[in-house]
Protein backbone atom coordinates (compact mmCIF):
# COMPACT_ATOMS: atom_id res chain seq x y z
CA UNK A 1 0.00 0.00 0.00
CA UNK A 2 3.25 2.57 0.73
CA UNK A 3 4.53 1.76 -2.55
CA UNK A 4 1.71 2.37 -4.71
CA UNK A 5 1.35 5.82 -2.37
CA UNK A 6 4.46 7.16 -3.03
CA UNK A 7 4.59 6.09 -6.39
CA UNK A 8 1.03 8.65 -6.91
CA UNK A 9 2.68 11.29 -4.86
CA UNK A 10 5.67 11.46 -7.86
CA UNK A 11 2.96 11.04 -10.51
CA UNK A 12 1.63 14.56 -8.90
CA UNK A 13 4.40 16.11 -8.77
CA UNK A 14 5.34 15.29 -12.23
CA UNK A 15 2.45 16.35 -13.32
CA UNK A 16 1.42 18.80 -11.01
CA UNK A 17 3.33 22.01 -10.31
CA UNK A 18 1.86 22.88 -6.97
CA UNK A 19 3.92 21.65 -4.16
CA UNK A 20 2.37 18.90 -2.13
CA UNK A 21 1.33 20.12 1.33
CA UNK A 22 0.84 17.91 4.85
CA UNK A 23 -1.01 19.27 7.37
CA UNK A 24 0.76 20.07 9.80
CA UNK A 25 4.19 20.83 8.45
CA UNK A 26 7.46 18.68 7.51
CA UNK A 27 8.15 16.13 9.99
CA UNK A 28 11.79 17.08 11.33
CA UNK A 29 14.18 14.23 12.43
CA UNK A 30 14.25 13.23 15.92
CA UNK A 31 17.86 14.21 16.51
CA UNK A 32 17.78 17.56 14.69
CA UNK A 33 19.67 20.13 15.72
CA UNK A 34 17.82 23.05 17.67
CA UNK A 35 18.25 26.66 17.78
CA UNK A 36 17.07 29.73 19.41
CA UNK A 37 14.60 31.92 17.31
CA UNK A 38 13.06 34.58 19.39
CA UNK A 39 8.75 35.97 18.47
CA UNK A 40 8.30 39.70 19.17
CA UNK A 41 4.81 39.36 20.14
CA UNK A 42 1.38 41.74 19.29
CA UNK A 43 1.93 42.93 23.09
CA UNK A 44 5.64 43.96 22.32
CA UNK A 45 6.55 40.60 24.89
CA UNK A 46 9.58 38.99 23.33
CA UNK A 47 10.16 35.17 23.82
CA UNK A 48 13.36 33.09 22.44
CA UNK A 49 12.43 29.39 22.52
CA UNK A 50 13.73 26.27 21.26
CA UNK A 51 13.57 25.65 17.14
CA UNK A 52 14.54 22.54 15.66
CA UNK A 53 15.78 22.04 12.13
CA UNK A 54 13.57 20.92 9.76
CA UNK A 55 10.25 22.69 11.11
CA UNK A 56 8.30 24.98 9.80
CA UNK A 57 8.17 28.68 11.90
CA UNK A 58 4.80 27.72 12.79
CA UNK A 59 5.19 24.02 14.10
CA UNK A 60 7.92 26.20 16.53
CA UNK A 61 5.20 28.85 17.81
CA UNK A 62 2.92 25.97 18.07
CA UNK A 63 5.38 23.67 19.94
CA UNK A 64 6.05 26.14 22.23
CA UNK A 65 2.55 27.75 22.62
CA UNK A 66 3.10 30.90 20.96
CA UNK A 67 -0.16 32.20 19.73
CA UNK A 68 0.39 32.15 16.04
CA UNK A 69 -2.63 30.28 15.07
CA UNK A 70 -2.15 28.72 11.49
CA UNK A 71 -6.16 28.57 11.02
CA UNK A 72 -5.40 26.29 8.24
CA UNK A 73 -3.11 23.87 9.78
CA UNK A 74 0.24 24.82 7.90
CA UNK A 75 -1.06 24.38 4.26
CA UNK A 76 -0.62 27.65 2.76
CA UNK A 77 -4.57 28.42 2.87
CA UNK A 78 -4.87 31.33 4.90
CA UNK A 79 -2.30 34.19 6.04
CA UNK A 80 -3.22 33.67 10.38
CA UNK A 81 0.86 32.42 10.28
CA UNK A 82 1.45 35.64 8.99
CA UNK A 83 5.43 36.53 10.50
CA UNK A 84 7.23 39.81 9.64
CA UNK A 85 11.55 39.22 9.18
CA UNK A 86 14.26 40.60 9.49
CA UNK A 87 15.50 41.66 6.11
CA UNK A 88 18.83 40.22 6.45
CA UNK A 89 16.86 36.97 6.91
CA UNK A 90 14.09 37.49 4.13
CA UNK A 91 16.98 38.29 1.63
CA UNK A 92 18.57 34.89 2.04
CA UNK A 93 14.99 32.52 1.83
CA UNK A 94 13.91 31.64 -1.59
CA UNK A 95 11.06 33.76 -3.60
CA UNK A 96 7.91 32.74 -2.13
CA UNK A 97 5.68 30.96 -4.31
CA UNK A 98 2.59 32.25 -6.06
CA UNK A 99 0.56 30.52 -3.64
CA UNK A 100 1.92 32.19 -0.64
CA UNK A 101 1.86 35.26 -2.17
CA UNK A 102 -1.65 34.87 -2.89
CA UNK A 103 -2.09 33.95 0.56
CA UNK A 104 -0.52 37.27 1.83
CA UNK A 105 -2.31 39.77 0.05
CA UNK A 106 -5.09 38.81 3.05
CA UNK A 107 -2.63 39.26 5.84
CA UNK A 108 -2.86 42.04 8.39
CA UNK A 109 -0.19 44.48 8.35
CA UNK A 110 1.65 43.44 5.50
CA UNK A 111 4.75 44.36 4.75
CA UNK A 112 7.81 44.38 2.29
CA UNK A 113 9.28 41.06 4.57
CA UNK A 114 6.14 39.48 5.52
CA UNK A 115 6.20 35.48 5.16
CA UNK A 116 4.04 32.76 6.23
CA UNK A 117 5.01 31.00 8.94
CA UNK A 118 3.89 27.39 7.36
CA UNK A 119 6.43 28.11 4.53
CA UNK A 120 9.44 28.82 6.12
CA UNK A 121 11.85 25.58 7.23
CA UNK A 122 13.81 25.97 10.08
CA UNK A 123 17.88 26.17 9.22
CA UNK A 124 20.99 26.12 11.42
CA UNK A 125 21.61 29.72 9.60
CA UNK A 126 18.40 31.04 11.74
CA UNK A 127 20.05 31.04 14.89
CA UNK A 128 19.34 34.12 16.98
CA UNK A 129 16.88 35.84 14.50
CA UNK A 130 13.51 38.11 15.95
CA UNK A 131 10.42 37.46 14.20
CA UNK A 132 7.71 39.92 14.04
CA UNK A 133 3.64 38.93 14.66
CA UNK A 134 1.54 41.46 13.54
CA UNK A 135 -0.70 43.21 15.65
CA UNK A 136 -4.03 41.18 14.38
CA UNK A 137 -4.59 38.62 11.79
CA UNK A 138 -7.40 38.02 9.16
CA UNK A 139 -9.15 34.68 10.20
CA UNK A 140 -12.25 34.33 7.28
CA UNK A 141 -13.00 30.92 9.46
CA UNK A 142 -14.38 31.47 12.34
CA UNK A 143 -12.98 34.69 14.71
CA UNK A 144 -11.64 33.61 18.27
CA UNK A 145 -11.46 30.35 16.66
CA UNK A 146 -7.54 28.72 17.23
CA UNK A 147 -7.18 25.06 15.68
CA UNK A 148 -4.47 22.95 18.14
CA UNK A 149 -1.85 21.04 15.96
CA UNK A 150 -2.86 17.24 15.91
Amino acid sequence: MLQVVRKYILRIRQISPVAIRWHGGPKAAKDAPRIQVAFLQPDDSKRTVDAIVGESLLQTAHRNDIDLEGACEGVCACSTCHLILPIKMYDKLDEPSEEEEDMLDMAFGLTETSRLGCQIIIDKDMDGVELEMPKATRNFYVDGHVPKPH
